[in-house]
């Protein structure tokens, strides 16, 4: 929402008695705070798995999925890095938790990404484009694993403002980045 068109709205609500529930316009800062979450849920999925095994990374897992993104409200767009074949695309939940931490035998080659050790993860962002209630990102992600290789991905995510206010992920594309042969 432009601001004029928000000051019209906040008048309009207080002239009628209503307040409103939320700004649900998506500023860059909660966009790079949604993507920090990302990476530190990363970092703890696979410490997670460390500490407590499979069972706890599971549970970390399924809770950054429920917190982070968008599958209470209907289809997210998630195109993992390393999925392929008929699994390349995950449109629910149980295919993102599969794909995070493996093990769901509807899901056969998972293996779990988020439980290869990560310790660090860094977000350049090439641009974010705000839209009011949506935001769009597109840049590199470098995961650092225990050994310090690091693995960087071309990621685009979408963001949107649920009802309540919170930041989820609805589309989240990652591929290896093009490595030309010539």
């Amino acid at each position: 929402m432009r601001p004029s068109i928000k000051l019209a709205a906040l008048a309009l609500s207080l002239a009628s008695g209503l307040a409103l529930a939320h700004d649900v316009t998506i500023s860059e800062a909660e966009v790079l705070a949604a993507q920090k979450a990302w990476g530190d849920a990363l970092v703890k999925i696979a410490r997670d798995y460390e500490e407590g095994g499979l069972n706890r990374a599971k549970a970390t897992a399924t809770a950054v999925i429920d917190s982070a993104y968008a599958y209470q409200v209907g289809p997210v767009l998630f195109k993992p890095t390393m999925a392929s074949g008929d699994q390349t695309f995950r449109t629910t939940r149980q295919g993102a938790v599969s794909y995070f931490v493996g093990g769901d035998p509807a899901y056969p080659g998972d293996h779990g990404f988020a439980l290869k050790g990560w310790r660090a993860v860094e977000v350049r962002n090439a641009g974010i484009l705000l839209n009011g209630d949506t935001a769009t990102t597109m840049g590199h992600v470098t995961m650092t694993d225990k050994s310090g290789k690091r693995t960087t991905v071309d990621k685009t995510w979408t963001f949107k403002k649920d009802d309540k206010g919170q930041v989820r992920i609805v589309v989240h594309h990652s591929s290896l980045p093009f490595a030309d042969a010539h």
